[in-house]
């Protein structure tokens, strides 16, 4: 399967204040984990981010020469990138953009279920929506669910219960 080298840490939403700060919105894992982000990219263009912080559930953002409310509002609505390779992932974790897309086979009944379409991130833990093209089902990531991982080949493989698909 080929990776993606950029992946998108999330949506610049709105300014923060009137020194020019930015609000990013994060599509990665955390606020906290965009934070930790060594560098982002705007247009492909790196960006040189001055300070950063959690606020909320939000990362606010100050870039080099963006000093002025006036300044920042040009930015917002604009989507910044992360190079993969600067956010390392503990084991068995995924960048959502690499499970989306990927096979699903359920050891139980045999059969390729479907494909990853959208994963729900919800307090408990994450759930994969898996569609054929006519129905969907939705697979907790936690417990026993989920056996297997194989990025490379492009396959999960699942241990659904009667009645889940």
């Amino acid at each position: 399967m080929d990776k993606k080298s950029m992946l998108e840490a999330g949506r610049l939403v709105t300014t923060h204040g009137i020194k020019g700060e930015l609000k990013l919105q994060p599509w990665c894992d955390s606020a906290e984990f965009a934070r930790k982000i060594k560098s982002f990219y705007l247009d492909g263009e790196p960006l040189k981010v001055v300070s950063r912080r959690v606020h909320k559930n939000a990362l606010l953002i100050t870039i080099d020469g963006i000093d002025t409310v006036e300044k920042a509002k040009f930015l917002v609505g604009k989507i910044l990138c992360f190079k993969r390779e600067d956010a390392p992932l503990p084991e068995n974790s995924y960048f959502i953009a690499d499970l989306i897309g990927l096979s699903v086979f359920d050891n139980r009944t045999q059969t390729v279920i479907g494909k990853i379409t959208d994963v729900l991130q919800r307090p408990a833990n994450d759930v994969y929506i898996v569609s054929d093209g006519e129905n969907e089902a939705l697979i907790p990531a936690a417990g026993d669910f989920i056996d297997s991982v194989d990025l490379e080949s492009g396959v999960m493989k699942v241990n659904t219960i009667e009645g889940m698909i």
